[in-house]
């Protein structure tokens, strides 16, 4: 005769909690535990373990943050153990373009070159035409030797001394994108550019310095 085996309704109810729970607050342990004082007893410690490492490995998968952290993970706003990519998150691109690189002239001349490079402290020029838009970068190592031969001051033009710069960033870039194109180049300066309006230039020097003052705010160390 077959024998009818009557199943636990309420085990799959308080079971099916946990994996709630787990999954939608990506709290395994506490899922775990929780339903298991709510449910007054500890038989039920396995299937809880089971379902709930589950839910959170399934859900995990599919959505990194939790419900109560998406709203701050997508405001850049949420510290989590990778120290490292939630600093670069906060910071942005626009509050580290530094403008005091003294612009010269597409059409200008070694002589107006050389002028702009006595009033300037820094040895990076950008090349920009009349419409703001960057054509090319010079390098002052790059002019050192022919920036003394007076002879040549009107003869050559700035278009034969400027060259491309190894990399450009752009003004909504993310500060993982500006890193790896650091990284990737080797510069220690590049461009910003908006469309192809020059802004001004960012430096690696720059990004470490906001970096160490953004972990030691956000972290205390």
């Amino acid at each position: 005769m077959l024998q009818i085996h009557k199943l636990p309704e309420g085990s799959f109810t308080v079971v099916g909690m946990a994996g709630i729970l787990s999954g939608v607050m990506h709290a395994p342990l506490t899922a775990v535990f929780l339903i298991a004082e709510i449910s007054g007893g500890y038989t039920l410690m396995i299937p809880l373990m089971i379902v709930s490492a589950t839910a959170f490995a399934m859900v995990k998968y599919f959505e990194p943050f939790s419900l109560d952290t998406k709203k701050l993970a997508q405001k850049g706003e949420l510290l989590t153990a990778n120290k490292d990519r939630t600093v670069l998150r906060i910071m942005q691109i626009r509050h580290l373009v530094e403008t005091d690189f003294q612009p010269v002239r597409y059409s200008a001349t070694l002589r107006e070159l050389v002028e702009v490079i006595a009033h300037s402290r820094r040895n990076l020029y950008p090349v920009v035409d009349e419409q703001q838009k960057l054509r090319g970068i010079i390098l002052l190592e790059d002019v050192r030797e022919i920036m003394f031969k007076q002879e040549k001051y009107d003869k050559v033009l700035v278009t034969e001394l400027m060259s491309a710069p190894p990399a450009v960033v752009r003004h909504n870039d993310t500060m993982a994108e500006v890193m790896k194109k650091f990284d990737e180049t080797g510069a220690w300066n590049l461009p910003v550019l908006q469309g192809e309006l020059y802004l001004g230039f960012v430096s690696k020097s720059s990004i470490f310095t906001k970096y160490r003052k953004l972990l030691i705010k956000t972290t205390g160390n």
